[in-house]
């Protein structure tokens, strides 16, 4: 059954039955995922469904890619643990708001395309650390509250949780042997579900922790202090949530575009991923970002259009209206044993296959991220560490490339012909290559194999250009594409050159 649905600008062509099977199989996926992140934040599993259906209705309908799934993400709730537990839920639904904002400009200003320098060995350290941490905190299920002390399962109780996690996971691991149609772990979760039901095994149960029974979201400015000092403590931690977020929602967005053979629009969706925060803030969920688990799941079931991901929300409103009795006697066993699988799935299990073909500073720049992730808990911080080492080493490794070829010309001129980029890594290297005393009354400087990157390379021409006149002897620059001719033309200090045989090179832009 196909037709034709108009969303404010997409028109796209939809298949309605894929969409709605999509929309409800990634619902049921996306449940036991936003439970299991409440309950790590020490939140309501009530604000992980809240988070589900705001950030996976809006960001369907205004996001900027279809297909792609967003909700209550392990990913920023992680970043927001410690603000929960210190300040408590009210201090955390202002920070998931701010945030929203910081990444709506993001989206306003069009600096969506800065995911791209993200370096591979840093994405590889970030989703390794990510893993770690959701499978460290599914062992903190295993502890129990007793006269207000917090002890490890023994005995019973523990052999009964532990053999149905391990059942979970072999669920999890052989059913998509028997079928693909239906998610393995809903599958999972279903027959664990059944199994405690039936033979009333005692165990711990969502309810336990919680009750999620709930009406629609309702408007709730958070109860914080409008204060300098409040803002002092949410920023940092916004901040972050931010950059986790985008980075996250981004880079699935280039994942989908590469399955899809299609473009999305990376600041759309940052406008939309930071509105569906906002929101979010205001309505009581914990925020989040795109999911890609469930957005392979979704692409898998053949969607291709916002549908999908509207069927999702609404499906997980009606579960919050209508299903609490049922969920809240899911045991928490099933729900450790998909997370636990969620875990294995976010490792990046290539990046130990292909270890000893990586350069040793990538391996080091992997495994310094996914440290600061683990011990830290914040992984915007890794990440920024990481970008900033990798592009240390890229300086570094660029600043060894300048070359220097020297002639004497014709006309009795010695030329030195310059390669590799000439920016503040190199100059030292470039200022050694000239002998000023002893070259003759004219020095050409050719640029053709070269580049003036930045304020230190035209410093570089400022220092060379006033030794020569010193001297007495004059220095023509060739071959300067215009862009960096514009670069020493508005440099006050530069001494002119004559420039000659400069060709027009023709950029690449964004």
């Amino acid at each position: 059954m196909n037709s034709y649905l108009n969303i404010f600008d997409f028109k796209q062509k939809v298949n309605y039955k894929t969409e709605i099977l999509a929309g409800l199989t990634v619902a049921m996926t996306m449940i036991p995922e936003s439970l299991s992140f409440a309950i790590l934040a020490g939140l309501s599993p009530l604000i992980g469904l809240y988070a589900a259906f705001l950030m996976g209705l809006i960001t369907a309908i205004f996001g900027g890619r279809p297909g792609m799934v967003s909700g209550g993400a392990g990913a920023t709730v992680v970043v927001l643990i410690a603000l929960a537990k210190v300040h408590g839920t009210e201090y955390l639904f202002a920070a998931v708001a701010l945030a929203g904002l910081i990444q709506f400009m993001v989206g306003v200003f069009k600096l969506g395309k800065f995911v791209r320098l993200i370096p591979q060995p840093v994405m590889y350290g970030f989703l390794n650390g990510l893993a770690i941490i959701i499978f460290m905190s599914q062992i903190e299920q295993f502890k129990i509250m007793e006269n207000g002390n917090i002890s490890w399962l023994s005995g019973q109780p523990l052999y009964i949780m532990g053999g149905l996690t391990v059942l979970t996971i072999t669920i999890v691991l052989t059913f998509p042997r028997i079928t693909k149609a239906v998610p393995a772990s809903l599958i999972a979760i279903i027959v664990v579900f059944l199994l405690v039901l039936g033979f009333n095994i005692d165990t711990k149960t969502v309810g336990d922790i919680a009750g999620i029974k709930g009406g629609l979201p309702s408007f709730h400015i958070p109860s914080v202090p409008l204060s300098l000092e409040t803002l002092k403590i949410i920023f940092p931690f916004s901040l972050i949530m931010a950059g986790v977020g985008l980075i996250e929602s981004l880079l699935t967005l280039s994942m989908v575009d590469e399955i899809t053979n299609t473009r999305g629009n990376a600041n759309r969706e940052a406008m939309a991923q930071g509105a569906a925060n906002v929101v979010n803030g205001f309505f009581g969920g914990m925020g989040g970002c795109a999911m890609v688990a469930q957005t392979l799941v979704n692409l898998n079931a053949g969607s291709r259009a916002r549908l999908a991901g509207i069927i999702s929300a609404l499906t997980i409103l009606a579960i919050i209206l209508f299903g609490a009795p049922v969920i809240e006697k899911i045991p928490m066993a099933a729900l450790v044993g998909v997370m636990i699988m969620v875990a294995i799935g976010t490792f990046e299990w290539v990046s130990l296959r292909i270890i000893n073909k990586m350069p040793k500073s990538d391996i080091f720049v992997g495994i310094l991220v996914a440290l600061i992730t683990v011990t830290l808990h914040n992984l915007a911080l890794a990440v920024l560490v990481g970008v900033i080492i990798s592009a240390l080493i890229f300086a570094w490794d660029n600043a060894k490339r300048i070359r220097a070829r020297k002639h004497i010309n014709p006309d009795g001129a010695k030329v030195y012909e310059i390669y590799g980029p000439l920016f503040f890594g190199s100059v030292s290297t470039f200022l050694e290559k000239f002998d000023i005393a002893n070259d003759p009354d004219q020095v050409i400087i050719d640029f053709k194999d070269s580049r003036v990157a930045d304020m230190s390379a035209i410093d570089a021409l400022n220092k060379i250009t006033s030794r020569y006149a010193e001297q007495g002897k004059r220095v023509v620059l060739k071959h300067l594409s215009q862009d960096c001719r514009s670069k020493l033309e508005k440099a006050k200090g530069v001494i002119m050159v004559t420039m000659e045989d400069d060709p027009k090179y023709k950029v690449m832009s964004d």
